[in-house]
């Protein structure tokens, strides 16, 4: 293991950072009452900002330059370690002008508080750049636009991937670039479109860059302001879930916002290497894609079923959900014009049809963003959105979970193997779209299948401790894990994750890293003997 190597390629990083921080930090100073340093002095997120800055670029600098003659002693270990550590680096890098912030607001510097600060700004800017949404602002509104605007770029930026993003800047950070795009880009294989791994990168983010455009100028279309528009695109794009509204999405009352971000979801929830074929004119290609159809499928039977699930359905939460409902309500009288307005979304077929299409989309390609309270939906349709988080988005894509292709192979396995029941001498190789599957990539599949089930249950046991009852525990692990956002009960659609303590907080980050990660990639970086 060559540490200098590892160190290189995350100096250069932190430097691309410091370039990109420029552009909140820009927001934060237009934001200042007058154009003085005084003014700029006396705002906590243009401090926190200039700060990241000003450390990302003399650390940055400091840490590649003085490791450059390493920079090509790269291989497999470095690539995963880089992978792992640059994520976490620059998540906590990232989580400066929050933490800044959060201190100014609160005007308390007991250790205690101090370490409940940095929790949560290490888990706003882990649950964007994982894309997972997941936060513990209860009111988003009076965030400054400079910090909401962070927040949904990492969203973007942990969509594609930063380190992806920095392949396609820096070629030559070092050998290992493969194991790198490996490590990030999710799914069980990373193909390349390019020889050169940096001409793959840089086609990706030009698509991704391109659809992010096209959904930015239908919002602004639309009359959502500028602002919004490019954060809501960005949480769309990287199927993150941020929004600048409490009410995410439902907040504009707007059909068509809503039906422009069910488009966009359901693009993002797709192979990019598809996205890139059809602009070339080779639509084909995504046509006869199992996973893609598997996908678009899966999508639509659900969607229908929730949809006459809830045409003329009665809503009526369950008693935990009802608690935290009511808390949130303040008197029976607002729970009561609350419910009467969520029921009123189910008048008539076509919002039915919209409601569930919006949510089945939010929550399998893991963006996570609403415009109904499903955790007031009957308990089949909570169940069966519960379901779907495990799902995730197609391989390749910006979405979480375990990914569409790995649900499909599990699936072939287990009834291949209930036919090898009866035909004990039957050879029957495992085919996707008419290829046969390598015996190794099943077991790969499996094995990642079972660490994820395991790591999910016992991340679930453990929540038990943080929070009252069980629904929250296992919807807030699943959340996490999978990078979606909202649970059910406690950290449902109109909840949040600000008054877990502590502990459950961390856990709750190591399901997100471990998620977006895929598993692997972090935990590999853990064992002794990857090290020697």
């Amino acid at each position: 293991m060559s540490g200098k190597a590892v160190a290189y390629a995350i100096g250069k990083m932190m430097q691309l950072m410091g370039v990109i921080l420029c552009v909140p930090f820009g927001i934060a100073v237009y934001d200042l009452p007058a154009m003085s340093f005084s003014a700029l002095f006396s705002s906590p997120e243009a401090v926190g900002f200039l700060l990241t800055i000003v450390v990302c670029f003399i650390l940055g600098t400091a840490v590649s330059y003085s490791c450059r003659a390493q920079r090509d002693k790269q291989g497999i270990r470095e690539g995963y370690a880089i992978v792992a550590l640059g994520w976490i680096i620059l998540a906590l890098i990232g989580s400066i002008p929050f933490f800044l912030y959060f201190i100014s607001r609160s005007g308390d510097y007991h250790i205690s508080s101090l370490l409940l600060h940095f929790t949560d700004a290490f888990f706003e800017i882990m649950s964007g750049f994982t894309t997972t949404g997941s936060t513990i602002l209860p009111d988003v509104e009076i965030i400054p636009a400079s910090l909401l605007f962070w927040r949904s770029l990492t969203h973007w930026l942990g969509g594609m991937g930063i380190i992806t993003l920095a392949l396609a800047i820096f070629p030559a950070m070092g050998v290992s670039g493969y194991q790198m795009f490996r490590g990030e880009i999710p799914g069980p294989t990373a193909d390349r479109l390019r020889p050169r791994l940096a001409q793959t990168a840089a086609i990706l983010w030009g698509v991704y860059a391109l659809l992010s455009a096209a959904e930015t100028v239908l919002l602004l279309i639309g009359g959502m302001p500028l602002f919004d528009s490019l954060c809501h695109t960005f949480g769309t794009m990287a199927t993150g879930g941020f929004s600048t509204k409490n009410g995410s999405i439902g907040s504009y009352g707007s059909s068509y916002f809503e039906w422009v971000v069910i488009v966009f979801m359901y693009l993002a929830g797709i192979n990019f290497l598809i996205h890139f074929n059809v602009l070339r004119g080779k639509w084909r290609r995504s046509v006869v894609n199992r996973e893609f159809l598997f996908y678009t499928g899966l999508i639509v039977v659900v969607a229908l079923f929730l949809s006459f699930t809830l045409y003329g359905g009665d809503l009526k939460p369950t008693e935990e959900a009802y608690k935290h409902h009511k808390h949130n309500k303040g008197t029976i009288e607002d729970f009561d014009a609350y419910m009467f307005q969520e029921a009123n979304k189910f008048d008539n077929m076509h919002d039915c049809v919209r409601h569930s299409m919006f949510q089945t989309l939010a929550i399998t390609t893991t963006t996570g963003y609403g415009t109904a309270d499903f955790d007031l939906w009957p308990d089949i349709a909570r169940l069966l959105l519960l379901t779907l988080m495990f799902f995730g988005g197609c391989a390749g894509s910006t979405g979480g979970g375990m990914k569409q292709i790995r649900v499909m192979i599990l699936i072939k396995t287990g009834w291949r193997e209930l036919r090898k029941l009866t035909l004990p001498r039957l050879v029957a190789p495992l085919k996707i779209g008419g290829q046969a599957l390598e015996e190794q990539k099943i077991t790969n599949i499996a094995s990642f299948f079972i660490l994820f089930m395991m790591l999910f249950v016992v991340g679930s046991i453990l929540m038990t401790f943080f929070v009252p009852d069980l629904m929250t525990a296992i919807s807030s692990t699943a959340a996490c894990i999978n990078n979606i956002g909202p649970g059910l009960n406690g950290v449902g659609s109109i909840e949040h994750y600000g008054w877990i303590p502590i502990p459950g907080k961390w856990i709750l980050i190591a399901c997100m890293l471990l998620g977006r990660l895929e598993i692997f990639t972090v935990l590999i970086v853990f064992r002794p003997s990857f090290w020697k």
